[in-house]
């Protein structure tokens, strides 16, 4: 009954949120602030931090193009470039763009990204139903007699379970167009591919020369390696494969901006379908198709001091079989994040696990206050100081091979624990530059253990949404 109820109320938020109707505004722009004009440059080094990715280090810039400042603080384009990798193994490049006077009453937007990931997070399907243990590794049983394949030990202090973990590489490049329809209302299309490689970890690289940490983690197992042999992944999955969206919708904004809204209503409903006419075999194919949609709604409290925000969303898929590498993906038209990626980590409900709530659907709410404290000239630059305590929740509303799950006795495979709500609450801070570059530092603490038992912490860019 807690699943039910629990999902009927993100439903009814969304209903809620559907009808929304605001006019249309613009920021007003204080008589001290700077108008920008023409070209302007944001080079900056990297210097981030995630819970799930370690520290964060490389080379990024912010290209503006103001044109004449009539638009300001909008921008006629931005062309963002960066490079950078993690401590814990991860590296990205990634190349976007977001043209808003290309096209006449509308804008175009494209994302080449290349994600290399060593150890990426796995932590199997359909949230609560799947068993999270920190603090266990699982070896394989010799016993041919045995009804179990592995078993389980603790993991000595000063080292980490690799039993969470697989390797993936990922390539994305995506474009998106919107047209004016009237008013706040437009249409969109958008192409996208994504060619994904994963597979088992790279044992002999986690223990480096060390020769106890070379048979610690060469005689471990991984939810990975289970899930293959149990046949929650299908063979043909197992290694990745590639994926081609053909999408369409509408989109509804009457935002004052951008980057740093204080007013307006943001809206996205998308249909997409993605044929399988790359990795298509004679017995096996993963075409598939579903909707989403995503709907903002910024609310001033105090003039553009004080913004009530908040963001309902869900995604399903209507027919077809979604690949496991998949299934964490979130089909957004427009991207404010560099991962689209969840529940689960920056992208989505901050304080869970990245990846840590997957299935053939979802839903999510974002809710927070943003208090922009101060305001100040540098470098001849606007700038802004904030803070933004923030709840965030959602969960699985469609399972990906749940019965399948159910036919383990194995809490390993199934907790034997319904889906239901995954919440967590925490607070940032952001400091913004001409309400277009925004710095981001977020603290958050999942309610639930099995969602995680730390502290996470991320600093990056952009709000949330």
């Amino acid at each position: 009954m807690r699943k039910i109820t629990s999902t009927t109320l993100l439903v009814l938020a969304i209903l809620t949120v559907m009808p929304l109707v605001a006019q249309e505004s613009t920021r007003s722009i204080s008589e001290k602030e700077i108008i920008k004009k023409g070209w302007n440059f944001g080079p900056l080094p990297v210097v981030g931090f995630d819970s799930d990715l370690g520290f964060q280090y490389g080379l990024c810039c912010d290209i503006f193009n103001y044109g004449d400042g009539t638009r300001y603080p909008s921008y006629n384009y931005k062309v963002n470039l960066e490079a950078s990798t993690y401590t814990k193994g991860s590296s990205v490049l990634r190349c976007y763009g977001d043209f808003k006077t290309l096209i006449p009453d509308g804008k175009l937007f494209f994302d080449v990204t290349y994600f290399n990931a060593p150890k990426f997070e796995f932590y199997g399907f359909n949230g609560f139903s799947s068993l999270y243990v920190p603090e266990m590794a699982f070896t394989r049983i010799d016993n041919p007699f045995s009804s179990r394949m592995y078993n389980e030990l603790p993991v000595p202090e000063g080292r980490k379970s690799a039993f969470n973990w697989i390797s993936r590489n990922q390539f994305r490049a995506v474009v998106s167009i919107q047209k004016k329809i009237s008013g706040g209302l437009n249409w969109a299309a958008g192409l996208a591919y994504y060619n994904i490689k994963t597979g088992d970890i790279n044992r002999d690289k986690l223990a480096g020369n060390d020769v106890e940490k070379k048979e610690w983690y060469a005689n471990q197992l991984t939810l990975y390696n289970l899930y293959n042999e149990f046949g929650m992944i299908a063979p043909e999955e197992a290694g990745g494969g590639n994926v081609t969206q053909l999408k369409a919708g509408l989109t509804y904004d009457t935002r004052d901006h951008d980057s740093d809204p204080t007013r307006g209503v943001n809206i996205e409903a998308t249909f997409y379908y993605a044929p399988d006419f790359l990795d298509c075999t004679d017995t096996y194919n993963h075409t598939n198709g579903g909707i989403l949609f995503m709907g903002s709604h910024y609310v001033p409290v105090v003039g553009d001091k004080l913004t009530l925000a908040y963001r309902l969303g869900a995604q399903y898929t209507l027919f077809g079989n979604v690949p496991f590498y998949f299934c964490n993906n979130m089909n957004t038209m427009f991207f404010r994040k560099m991962y689209t990626e969840g529940l689960g980590g920056n992208a989505s409900v901050r304080g869970i696990h990245r990846n840590g709530v997957i299935g053939d659907g979802f839903a999510l709410l974002n809710a927070e206050l943003r208090w922009r404290i101060v305001e100040f000239r540098f470098i001849n630059q606007n700038w802004g100081f904030a803070v933004n305590p923030f709840f965030d929740c959602g969960q699985v509303i469609k399972p990906h091979k749940l019965d399948v799950q159910k036919q383990s006795l194995s809490p390993v495979f199934y907790s034997g624990e319904a889906e239901h709500l995954h919440s967590t609450a925490g607070c940032g801070l952001k400091l913004v530059m001409n309400h277009n570059m925004v710095i981001s530092f977020e603290a958050a603490k999942a309610f639930s253990a099995n969602d995680g038992t730390g502290l996470w912490t991320n600093i990056g860019f952009n709000y949330l949404f």
